[in-house]
């Protein structure tokens, strides 16, 4: 046996690089975001698609005013109260590995609702949705967080933010060009049926980027971190009691059981606030970490996001009554009418970080500016109950751009420095704020129309126009408060 002499002790030599983690050659992370923003974008188209097929499904199921309502909206209502609970299961059990079954929920009930025989068949279906919906979707923020850092980060929270608010006008024009289009005679089924060879192909993506990429990144803090079940049902009974008279109180006529709802929630949030608060003095584990909530930036994010996903709502359904109900457009028509925002929100949301370092600052509250004027705009155009002509198409440009830098920068800002251990709770915290931005959006500015228009007489095309104008400045409002509260906010 011979032996190598050795020289004398150098540096051990250097590992030899593997291609499959170079972060130039190494797809999962690009392969990864795409997969779960799809899922993120189908799992909003199906928020908004339900509303111009809305008038087929009545029809075809012969559906009362309270179920149609409860079909469009009960999607909404178990989204909004399983959100922070979805974010948990997956702070928990890993977000990958929570993400597929949410997908895979929520891809079997689209299919039981695109089957559906009765209405109240489709409204327990999208519940289940709702709750797929709920599981699956606070996991794509928890998922950049993890895997994604410093600039890399940024544009995925840029793509992101542009897939949140798109997904709301795309729903609009892919329900109506799926409703207009009637395939094989089975009506507005295929707006539910659209979401079944999507959700398996994303399944089968999934369980190969997903699983071994982020499925089960838990670091030992989180590993001990329990459910905080009382909290959970606090949390949710609140949410509960605030989301059914927002969706309902309208169709009902505002009852008094819609306000001792809002006021049960109110008080319900207080105690859940305050327990949370104990919890944390007590070295629990409480549902929402309240450093999220001191974190640079959080506060005013919430304040933003809840203004911006409020006028964004209630504009895509105030222009969707008044065109289809005043002026007598089609479904495709009305679905198309959103076309110009949801092009300019996405081009918008994918640039403004290019733009000039010294405009960073200044882009959310020049946001909220553009859009006030922009809604005005529309509202203007729409004046005297004709269809508005050039201007009100660059009122849709103005309105597109003015929400994404509204938005945008204000959720990318929020989340870029949070730490990954607090990826869940801030998702799920921004995911809730966003959902329940746009049911108040909906609850408040759609009663002002309906109110406005009773008092007008008919809903003809004049007094539709006369009821939107009104609605248009209000929102403009609520977009002008939204600069001027986040600037003194930030202030303080």
């Amino acid at each position: 046996m011979t032996t190598t002499p050795r020289t004398s002790p150098g540096p051990a030599p250097a590992p030899r690089p593997d291609p499959s983690k170079d972060p130039a050659t190494d797809n999962r992370p690009r392969l990864l975001l795409a997969v779960v923003l799809a899922a993120q974008f189908m799992a909003l188209l199906d928020v908004f698609i339900v509303n111009v097929a809305a008038p087929t499904i009545g029809s075809d199921l012969h559906a009362s005013g309270a179920d149609l309502q409860l079909v469009v909206a009960g999607y909404a209502i178990t989204y909004s109260v399983l959100l922070i609970t979805g974010a948990r299961l997956g702070d928990r059990f890993g977000p990958g590995r929570v993400h597929l079954v949410g997908l895979a929920l929520f891809t079997a009930a689209s299919l039981a609702c695109g089957l559906a025989r009765g209405s109240t068949e489709l409204i327990v279906f999208r519940l289940v949705q709702g709750a797929g919906s709920a599981v699956m979707i606070p996991q794509v923020l928890s998922l950049i967080q993890r895997t994604f850092t410093g600039e890399a980060r940024v544009r995925a929270l840029g793509a992101y933010a542009a897939v949140l608010a798109v997904g709301a006008a795309a729903g609009q024009v892919v329900g109506g060009v799926l409703v207009s289009a009637d395939l094989l005679g089975t009506g507005w089924r295929p707006v539910f049926l659209v979401n079944v060879p999507v959700g398996l192909v994303l399944l089968a993506a999934g369980r190969r980027v997903l699983t071994g990429h982020g499925g089960a990144v838990r670091g030992a803090r989180e590993e001990a971190r329990g459910l905080d079940v009382p909290g959970l049902v606090l949390l949710g009974a609140a949410v509960s009691l605030v989301t059914l008279p927002l969706v309902l109180g309208q169709e009902e006529d505002w009852p008094l059981w819609s306000w001792l709802s809002l006021a049960a929630g109110a008080l319900l949030l207080a105690l859940f606030c305050g327990y949370e608060a104990r919890l944390a003095r007590r070295g629990g584990a409480p549902l929402i970490a309240p450093r999220v909530l001191r974190h640079p930036g959080m506060a005013l994010a919430v304040l933003r996001i809840a203004a911006v996903m409020a006028v964004n709502g209630g504009f895509l359904f105030l222009v969707t009554l008044h065109v289809q109900g005043g002026l007598g457009y089609s479904a495709l028509r009305a679905g198309l009418t959103f076309a110009p925002t949801a092009v300019v929100f996405g081009a918008v949301g994918l640039t403004w970080r290019r733009w000039p370092a010294s405009w960073q600052r200044a882009l959310a509250p020049a946001g909220f500016t553009l859009t006030a004027l922009s809604v005005a705009g529309v509202g203007l155009a729409f004046e005297g109950g004709d269809g508005g002509g050039a201007w009100l198409y660059a009122a849709y440009l103005g309105v597109g751009a003015g929400l994404s830098l509204a938005f945008s920068p204000t959720l990318t800002r929020a989340l870029a420095a949070v730490r990954p251990e607090d990826a869940a709770d801030a998702s799920g915290l921004l995911a809730t704020v966003t959902q329940l931005g746009q049911l108040v959006g909906v609850a408040v500015f759609g009663t002002l129309f309906f109110e406005r228009l009773e008092s007008l007489g008919a809903p003809e095309a004049y007094t539709s126009s006369e009821a939107l104008l009104t609605c248009m400045f209000a929102l403009a409002a609520t977009a002008a408060l939204g600069a001027v509260s986040g600037l003194v906010l930030r202030r303080r």
